[in-house]
């Protein structure tokens, strides 16, 4: 499937939070179902441009964008759930961005938007994109056309909001 605005995100998909005891599951259903949700993509936690720009953008804008009616936001990546979870807590997002984790690249499969960064030693992972979810269907998709930051920043989805 090559996710397209007006789908359905695939609610029985399970991703992966770190809770306080540990990874705990949570269904793509439970994330989007009833709510205005931010979600962004990143190819990999710790890596330059989603640590120096990507995630920073949305910490820095996650009020602007709350108050444009928008009830979580959320960052994706190709990596387990600690890898995620230590990520946000060098970056202090809790109660600003909801750090999941799509280990397998199961949801990444799904929506049509892997990256093969073989070439780099990453193996599959997910384009650098950004959503606008209501109750599960999609209203924006802004998926990055290469390397960069421009259509998928925190910015650019305030923008859209």
């Amino acid at each position: 499937m090559a996710l397209k605005v007006g789908d359905s995100l695939p609610s029985d998909l399970k991703l992966k939070e770190m809770g306080e005891g540990g990874p705990k599951d949570v269904t793509v259903g439970e994330i989007f179902k009833g709510k205005k949700v931010v979600l962004f993509a990143v190819p990999g936690a710790f890596t330059p441009t989603c640590s120096m720009k990507h995630l920073p953008g949305f910490l820095d804008q996650a009020a602007a964008i709350r108050a444009k009616g928008v009830d979580d936001i959320v960052c994706l990546s190709v990596n387990d759930a600690f890898v995620m979870g230590a990520w946000g807590q060098a970056n202090n997002a809790k109660g600003k961005v909801r750090m999941l984790a799509d280990g397998n690249g199961e949801f990444t499969k799904t929506v049509g938007l892997t990256l093969d960064a073989s070439g780099f030693g990453m193996g599959v992972r997910s384009q650098r994109y950004a959503l606008i979810v209501s109750d599960g269907k999609v209203q924006e998709l802004l998926v990055e056309p290469g390397p960069g930051l421009n259509v998928s920043s925190a910015e650019s989805v305030l923008s859209k909001l």
